[in-house]
């Protein structure tokens, strides 16, 4: 009898001829997922066995395979040979002290002696005899015993099912790049896109020393959850101190972040382009402040001239994201009290409605490639 971990996929039944792409990729990333760990993947009749493992392991492969995109639910279990008393020693392994109980049954092996419905009712009749404290329901049963026995001579026999990242596999939906504050939304955006089987880099913006470092390891605090759901993630950090200086010197201090949102897009999409990056993501949530109106987007838009720009928080309220932050484990890291960059100099009235002839002329009065290029001289590169 043999511990095992079976791992199920929903969304990649639904590809056709290019399925297998798919579930390469999906066992690529739980590979990685599981490095460490000694254990065997091994893919059965649409779905995953991780076996060869220590005992001991099994809530930790859980875990870590719980966050990998694609999959859709797993279940720990035994493997054992395809022998009435070996199912009955695993479902007894697997059945709870007491409650309401039922035995489902899938038969792959057609030659297997007994049919389906004949061996849930033998198994059930030996734990009903073994355990006084156990009752049939076989409509609403508190928990059910699931026995699969296979063609290659083996049952599988498990309890729960663990639901899981669901989504499609990470790098089957190319390259972004996710502009990561330290704030609720871009690490939930972030999240929202990789589950779309989207491989995610990271652009994190700073202002020290207005900000202080524990601003900085925020961000690279979030950035590691976030790569234990994208099969490890890189993020680029760049100052744009200088850039809000120049702003503050020489503009007017209303359209501040407008002006510094039009310089983080351009050092973005450069950034991305030279690494092969396809789109920018960010964390933008229409009207929720003044920057994310649909002019203020506009105006930042309007300089980003290859790639386009994905926004999946655009139609959600703020409850929505912060009830997503809590599911993915950022939220507490969030809410950390050190502030970005985007709250140095920020003025008293912000323009919300920006008309683009004035921001031109704002900005007008600024060296734009000259500043771009001091901020590309200050780029640090991490890796999770």
């Amino acid at each position: 009898m043999e511990k095992v971990v079976i791992v199920r996929y929903a969304e990649i039944h639904l590809k056709g001829k290019n399925r297998g792409y798919f579930e390469r990729a999906l066992a690529a990333n739980m590979e990685k997922s599981l490095k460490g760990i000694r254990h065997e993947i091994r893919r059965r009749s649409g779905r995953y066995l991780v076996e060869n493992f220590e005992e001991s392991a099994a809530d930790t492969i859980v875990k870590r395979l719980s966050k990998v995109f694609g999959v859709h639910s797993l279940s720990v279990g035994y493997k054992v040979p395809s022998d009435i008393d070996e199912i009955y020693a695993a479902a007894k392994l697997v059945c709870d002290d007491g409650g309401t109980f039922k035995v489902e049954t899938h038969r792959a092996d057609k030659k297997f002696y007994l049919n389906s419905p004949q061996i849930s009712a033998q198994i059930g009749g030996r734990l009903l005899d073994g355990n006084k404290s156990l009752k049939v329901d076989v409509h609403e049963p508190d928990f059910v015993i699931n026995i699969d026995v296979r063609e290659d001579g083996t049952a599988l026999i498990f309890n729960k099912f663990i639901k899981c990242a669901d989504g499609m596999p990470v790098g089957t939906a190319g390259r972004g790049l996710l502009l990561l504050s330290g704030g609720i939304d871009s690490p939930v955006a972030g999240h929202m896109i990789a589950k779309r089987g989207m491989k995610i880099d990271c652009l994190h913006f700073h202002s020290y020393p207005y900000t202080n470092m524990q601003a900085r390891q925020k961000v690279l605090d979030l950035a590691e959850i976030l790569s234990q759901y994208t099969c490890g993630i890189k993020v680029t950090i760049i100052s744009v101190k200088h850039i809000q200086e120049e702003i503050h010197k020489n503009c007017n201090g209303a359209y501040m972040v407008t002006l510094l949102r039009r310089f983080m897009m351009r050092i973005a999409e450069r950034l991305a382009l030279s690494d092969g990056d396809q789109c920018i993501i960010t964390g933008e949530s229409l009207g929720q402040v003044a920057s994310q109106t649909i002019e203020g987007m506009t105006s930042s838009n309007s300089v980003v001239e290859k790639l386009p720009v994905l926004r999946p928080l655009c139609g959600f309220d703020k409850n929505e994201i912060i009830e997503r932050s809590r599911d993915i484990g950022t939220y507490d890291i969030s809410i950390r009290p050190y502030e970005d960059c985007c709250t140095v100099f920020l003025p008293d009235y912000p323009i919300i409605k920006p008309k683009l002839a004035d921001v031109l002329a704002e900005e007008s009065k600024l060296d734009v490639e000259g500043l771009i290029k001091e901020a590309f001289a200050s780029i640090e590169v991490k890796e999770f």
